[in-house]
């Protein structure tokens, strides 16, 4: 949907926030999300301050520095040209004469940095104009996170491909092991990139394999230079995700559990059910409240997970947010599972896809996460994408 589209439902929704309108502000890209929805080109040169005025009815105004005048024609809206910092100051008066609420890319507190994109300097000039600013969490996330058709097909395909790719890396290992071969962290994230490559994906991170110990560092990644052999009853973890290679195709991402022995020991199944509890819990809270028609926040499944593993007395090793939104990067601009790192308090939308990835950590020992997407789709109906993993992986006969 192109932006000229998308205005009507964006004044649509300020008036549904009760603002004024959304002044959307960059400098050298700093506001790389207002960029995207104002579908400036990457290869535009920005090296002058603009702001983008979008009211609640009737038309759009720019404000933009002479040199980078012609940046937003493909926008509508009249234009103001300043060359001046007064001339500057003057148009923001004309804008913001007469409102008194509006939204621009900023979080209270820092709340969401990942939203966070007016710095304090700026925000002091524009409220020195006696207006209120509020964050446009909300409104971004109707078109920065909501999937259209297409990129709900290249999630679903995403999904099967990490899905596929993932049993055949225990197989890979499997044959390995069986046959007394070596095999490493390193050779399992090389065989699964291969896999991406024939089936026409990309990744913006490399696959992780870890074991044991390794495990227990949720950032931990094998490379060329630094990786362990993986060896008979070794504790194994594998995280990977990746995108269809086509415009505007959207990530899955998922995280499994394996050990090289015919059976899990005691403590390993020990915290595999406690994390797997924790991350059923959180997906039955998401389908509940859409199934009822109520709203549900970020944080709120955050919030169920860690209760399910704090319960067990293991709260402390759960480092890390249960979940991310997925876009076109593997990170998205949507509502996150955090109550944790931040707390998001952004409703989940229809439309939308996220992960559900709790973990345990303990140093030196070993580390256990589950990662799924959940996929929120139009209807509101609610599905795990990437698949389920009940039992851990055992890789001998």
């Amino acid at each position: 949907m192109k932006f000229q589209q998308k205005l009507p439902i964006i004044q649509s929704d300020i008036k549904k926030h009760g603002l004024d309108g959304w002044l959307l502000y960059d400098f050298r890209r700093s506001n790389d999300i207002g960029c995207e929805l104002l579908e400036v080109p990457e290869d535009t040169l920005l090296t002058r301050r603009f702001f983008y005025w979008i009211p609640k009815h009737g038309e759009p105004l720019k404000l933009i520095h002479g040199v980078e005048s012609h940046n937003l024609n493909h926008l509508p809206g009249d234009s103001i040209v300043y060359q001046t910092w007064e001339q500057l100051d003057a148009g923001l008066k004309k804008i913001l004469q007469g409102q008194h609420k509006i939204a621009m890319e900023y979080s209270p507190k820092n709340c969401l940095p990942y939203l966070s994109k007016v710095d304090a300097g700026t925000m002091e000039m524009i409220r020195s104009f006696d207006v209120e600013v509020v964050s446009s969490a909300d409104l971004l996330q109707q078109f920065n996170s909501v999937m259209d058709e297409h990129q709900l097909k290249t999630h679903l395909y995403a999904a099967e491909v990490v899905d596929k790719t993932v049993e055949e890396a225990w197989q890979f290992i499997s044959g390995k092991l069986s046959k007394q071969q070596s095999v490493s962290e390193y050779d399992v994230q090389q065989f699964i990139l291969k896999k991406f490559t024939e089936r026409n994906c990309v990744v913006d991170d490399a696959p992780l394999c870890a074991v044991n110990a390794n495990a227990a560092n949720p950032h931990y990644s094998p490379s060329k230079e630094s990786f362990d052999p993986i060896r008979e009853d070794d504790f194994i973890l594998i995280d990977l995700s990746c995108k269809q290679k086509t415009p505007c195709s959207v990530f899955a991402d998922i995280t499994r559990m394996g050990v090289a022995a015919k059976s899990p020991t005691p403590r390993q199944l020990e915290i595999f059910t406690i994390v797997r509890a924790a991350q059923k819990a959180g997906t039955d809270l998401v389908q509940d409240r859409f199934a009822k028609g109520k709203p549900i926040m970020g944080w709120e499944v955050d919030h169920a997970c860690r209760q399910i593993i704090e319960s067990a007395g293991y709260g402390d090793f759960f480092t890390h947010r249960t979940g991310h939104s997925l876009g076109a990067h593997i990170h998205g601009n949507g509502t996150h599972m955090d109550n944790f790192e931040t707390k998001d308090t952004r409703s989940i939308l229809s439309g939308t896809c996220f992960t559900i990835e709790p973990g345990i950590y303990i140093p030196g020992e070993l580390g256990v996460r589950l990662e799924y997407d959940v996929l929120v789709y139009p209807d509101r109906t609610v599905s795990v994408t990437g698949g389920i993993q009940e039992e851990i992986r055992c890789l001998m006969p």
